[in-house]
């Protein structure tokens, strides 16, 4: 039931139903909410014709909770929501996290803060997306502009989660999930596992080698692992001792980190121009309008939110006269752009941002540049 190789028509929600089927998914819990229904509703027909389980919880915090027990006994497990359901699931992300948890949460995000606006687009989630829970952690970010990317992405928050242990999010929005278009199915999709333990686990249950990520030990199987939101040894039992937290949450995030460059996805536009838009969503596809009628103006698309494409941005930066960075918030990545560029000597970067639920139009991105 895989959709075969080929070129097919949908919305942006529909596409990651799509995606996360190709990448193997089994079971997703979800509570409807706006903007992200249409992916509820899609694998609510779609996962039992593929052997899998869907289940509507009675809110997020419940549908988290049952992805992360899912995924325990080796299933690959998804959840959708928006930004207020995205603030419920806070908690268990940080608990995902710190037991090295596989999950993909969809955040298609609607305007904020509180109910705010529910069918309207924002990128105000951008932050809570990384530092939503207390603690030093790593999670993976990912991006989407288009309804391929939604196809493209989802898979790989998927692989990411998938190898690294770790909760990853793709951060959409109401314009892009709600958005129709083309997409391709290519041939050959490269699907990643976990690595599993093949031998009977006692007293290392969180053992790791140089990649830093354990290999998992699922439940049912005949493993004897425990499992705890406490800061725990390699055996997963609760340790409150200074060097053995310490240790931990230094690999929690190295994890990550060390392979900032595998996980970063970029688009780079037009790279010999002096000026540079910098963005990532819906907004895209504005700003590829504006550099379609403008080759002096150069794109770099960011897909990799979070771990940031640090070494993507300095390159732009170093040979940039202006960045002007477009997003649907108040400046949440503008800062984290503004902070690399600045150390490479390009002091001129700007924000146009927008919070009213409307994406830029290429006349205002145009406006704006001819303003600077």
């Amino acid at each position: 039931m895989r959709l075969e190789a080929g070129t097919y028509f949908m919305q942006g929600n529909e596409a990651c139903v799509e995606g996360a089927i190709a990448a193997g998914i089994r079971f997703f819990a979800g509570y409807p909410i706006t903007p992200s229904t249409e992916i509820a509703e899609g694998l609510a027909e779609r996962l039992p014709q593929e052997g899998g389980i869907f289940i509507q919880m009675e809110d997020e915090i419940a549908s988290i909770s049952a992805v992360i027990g899912s995924s325990w006994v080796g299933s690959k497990a998804m959840t959708a929501t928006s930004g207020p359901g995205f603030s419920l699931m806070q908690e268990n992300i940080g608990y995902a996290a710190m037991t090295e948890t596989p999950l993909v949460i969809i955040d298609v995000m609607r305007g904020g803060p509180s109910t705010g606006l529910p069918t309207l687009p924002s990128q105000g989630d951008v932050m809570q997306a990384r530092f939503g829970s207390h603690g030093d952690y790593q999670v993976v970010a990912l991006a989407p502009a288009t309804v391929q990317d939604m196809f493209d992405l989802t898979i790989k928050a998927f692989n990411f989660s998938e190898v690294y242990r770790t909760p990853a999010i793709v951060l959409s929005d109401a314009e892009v999930g709600h958005m129709r278009g083309k997409f391709t199915v290519p041939r050959n999709i490269e699907v990643l596992e976990r690595k599993m333990r093949t031998d009977k686990v006692w007293h290392d249950g969180f053992a790791y080698d140089e990649s830093l990520v354990p290999r998992f030990p699922v439940f049912g199987k005949g493993f004897r692992v425990h499992v705890t939101g406490i800061s725990h040894d390699i055996a997963g039992y609760p340790r409150n001792e200074p060097d053995v937290h310490e240790e931990l949450v230094r690999r929690l995030t190295e994890k990550i980190l060390k392979d900032s460059d595998k996980i970063s996805i970029v688009e780079k536009h037009n790279g010999k121009a002096d000026r540079f838009i910098v963005t990532y969503g819906s907004p895209t596809l504005s700003a590829m309008e504006v550099i379609a009628a403008d080759p002096t103006i150069g794109l770099l698309q960011l897909k990799t939110i979070w771990p940031l494409p640090e070494e993507a941005i300095r390159s732009v930066a170093k040979d940039a006269k202006e960045i002007v960075v477009l997003e649907m918030n108040l400046g949440q990545i503008f800062r984290e752009v503004e902070r690399l560029a600045c150390m490479e000597g390009c002091k001129k970067v700007r924000l146009l941002s927008k919070v009213g639920g409307e994406v830029h139009s290429p006349s205002e991105i145009v406006h704006f540049l001819k303003e600077g």
